[in-house]
């Protein structure tokens, strides 16, 4: 009878221990905020993919370094895309589940963006897509998960023809001039040609469309069309191996560098570092921050993760555009967790479905920016239910030959030309998703 009870109570005792145990596990999983990263380290986009993928981990294992976000700590998974729609689709469907549910998802891909904008709803999952992907998910009455933070292709089409317009003494100047847009043949490189063609015809210049088939390392065409039109500008929508390519293809051709103007993921150092002076002049536009290697965020960086070992990539890449560009693609996600838990609960983790709210009620003040070490690299963010963009502003920077320097004064999206053509979109995928506009009471829910 004692032996029966001895090993009762020990049967107890094991059981209350593995109770705890699980209990603690449990507690350990529940304090972690998931965030899914899809990433291209590998294939023909990889030079520019990588940088990206290392500042947005760099940025998680900082926010742990500095407390989690409100205790909550940040837990990152990779998966591999090669920036190819169908496996970036096989990621998401793998890691939307997984650590308690994805918080959010950032495609890094405007074809991957397309392909999840009809999954994403469904999981309750929200999408972010800061500088890229459909132009008219800005319209947060129809696409409620979509989040195109701080700019979308539009913005960057309709700046840069600002620019151009600045620098020829008005807009009205730029009539009878030529312009080309050299794209990627992809809906990324797709994208401004709306914009594009509405200025156009406002402004009576003509433009010339010239598709560059993937990855974009044959434009002998291309150049040839070019040397033979002279176009006025050349606007280059590339990506990856294009933009080294068309920079030697146009110093080949001696077509001028400083009359070429990239994308936003057209303007970082892998496009130029091959080229070196051959690219000298060459400008892009840029979504508020560029090249930010003594931004304080990029400081605490390198004293407290890459002086202990613990940085995701060399320590030269720290501060880099497209570093710098993973950094607060990173901080864009923590701060809606951040803003979901003061509505939610702080110290807890939220639901995709929580953070989604946190988006879409983001605001991101100068203070709260300077004290996220942001100072002097972004300005403020303020997203609500009609507007899930938050800012349209950019400027331009220019390549002297070793490093990127800013060449123009703050430029802002029209929202006059933007705002209807987003409408005016937003409502014909409505019609053809036969969605409906969400009513008021939806905002704050």
């Amino acid at each position: 009878m004692k032996m029966r009870t001895l090993a009762l109570s020990i049967a107890v005792a094991t059981a209350g221990l593995s109770s705890a145990l699980v209990s603690t596990a449990a507690f350990a999983q529940a304090k972690e905020q998931f965030f899914p990263s899809l990433v291209y380290r590998t294939g023909a986009y990889a030079p520019n993919g990588v940088p990206f993928a290392n500042g947005y981990s760099d940025y998680m294992k900082l926010v742990n370094a500095r407390g989690g976000i409100n205790g909550v700590m940040t837990l990152v998974e990779e998966c591999e895309t090669g920036y190819a729609t169908d496996r970036g689709v096989e990621c998401y469907e793998r890691l939307k589940g997984k650590n308690g549910g994805a918080t959010v998802f950032q495609p890094l891909s405007t074809g991957i963006t397309f392909a999840l904008t009809e999954k994403a709803p469904i999981d309750k999952i929200p999408l972010l897509t800061g500088g890229y992907g459909r132009s008219e998910s800005a319209d947060g009455g129809v696409f409620k998960w979509n989040f195109p933070l701080a700019g979308t292709y539009w913005v960057a089409a309709d700046t840069i023809i600002q620019h151009l317009g600045n620098k020829n003494g008005g807009l009205d100047k730029l009539k009878g001039k030529k312009i080309a847009l050299v794209y990627h043949d992809s809906p990324f490189g797709k994208e401004p040609i709306p914009l594009l063609q509405e200025r156009a015809a406002m402004h009576g210049f003509s433009l010339s469309l010239l598709p560059v088939t993937h990855p974009g390392v044959e434009q002998k065409a291309t150049w040839l069309q070019i040397r033979r039109d002279r176009p006025d500008y050349v606007i280059n929508w590339g990506w990856g191996v294009m933009n080294s390519t068309l920079l030697k293809e146009a110093q080949a051709t001696g077509y001028p560098r400083e009359n070429i103007y990239g994308v936003w993921w057209a303007g970082a150092e892998p496009d130029v570092k091959d080229v070196g002076m051959g690219a000298k002049g060459y400008n892009a536009i840029m979504m508020q921050h560029g090249a930010e290697p003594n931004s304080d965020v990029a400081k605490e960086v390198l004293s407290k993760l890459h002086a202990k070992g613990q940085g995701t990539g060399p320590k030269e890449e720290v501060g880099q555009v497209l570093y710098m560009r993973g950094l607060t693609a990173a901080m864009f996600a923590v701060e809606g967790v951040r803003a979901a838990q003061e509505r939610f609960g702080k110290g807890k983790v939220m639901t995709g479905e929580q953070a989604r709210w946190g988006y879409e009620n983001l605001n991101l003040t100068q203070a709260k920016l300077d004290a996220l070490g942001f100072k002097g690299v972004m300005r403020p963010i303020s997203t609500s239910c009609k507007d899930h963009m938050g800012a349209a502003w950019a400027r331009v920077h220019t390549w002297d030959g070793t490093k990127f320097v800013w060449s123009s004064d703050w430029l802002q999206g029209d929202s006059q030309i933007i705002d209807p053509m987003v409408k005016a979109a937003a409502d014909k995928y409505a019609a053809e998703k036969k969605l409906t506009r969400r009513a008021p009471a939806d905002c704050q829910s």
